[in-house]
């Protein structure tokens, strides 16, 4: 994120506002768009943009929450929420134009997927095996599906947004 301009900053700040918006935005009563402008972020301004969207709008949501699972363990899953942008980001800038655009963005998808949802729940399972034992824990796998799901519906639609944007986005830049 070098050279962060007003104009970066204020994109930024749209971003992780978005994210917040988006914790609101819930289907299946339990997922939220709350990721999706951070795994926007990523494929439009760049991996480091979205990881710290991702990372900050993770910590927003969980204040107007209340962080109901603790501050430790809202600050381990905003560091997945960064590493998982950071993945998704930097998948998609190492593909492009190294395989058609379709491929990339099915690659990137599958990346994104896997470390939103698996990879970001054993992360924190780790944390909180650190802080509250083994057995609390294991009690989050359960999350697995709903989390996975998740994170299918966030990657598709940000996905999707992104090639509806992207033309546009090359103009503004």
């Amino acid at each position: 994120m070098k050279n962060l301009s007003t104009r970066k900053m204020v994109l930024m700040a749209l971003f992780i506002v978005l994210s917040l918006i988006g914790s609101n935005i819930r289907i299946f009563g339990t997922i939220a768009l709350d990721s999706l402008p951070a795994f926007l972020a990523a494929l439009l301004m760049g991996p480091g943009y979205g990881a710290a969207i991702g990372f900050m709008g993770h910590l927003f949501s969980a204040v107007g929450i209340g962080f109901p699972m603790s501050v430790p363990i809202h600050l381990a899953i905003a560091t997945a929420m960064a590493i998982t942008m950071l993945g998704f980001g930097q998948t998609h800038r190492m593909l492009q134009g190294k395989v058609a655009t379709m491929a990339n963005l099915i690659l990137t998808a599958i990346v994104g997927i896997v470390l939103n949802g698996p990879v970001s729940l054993a992360f924190t399972m780790g944390v909180l095996a650190l802080i509250a034992g083994t057995e609390a824990a294991m009690g989050l796998i359960m999350l697995l599906p709903v989390l996975t799901l998740g994170a299918v519906i966030n990657v598709v639609l940000s996905i999707l947004l992104y090639k509806s944007l992207s033309i546009v986005w090359e103009k503004f830049k």
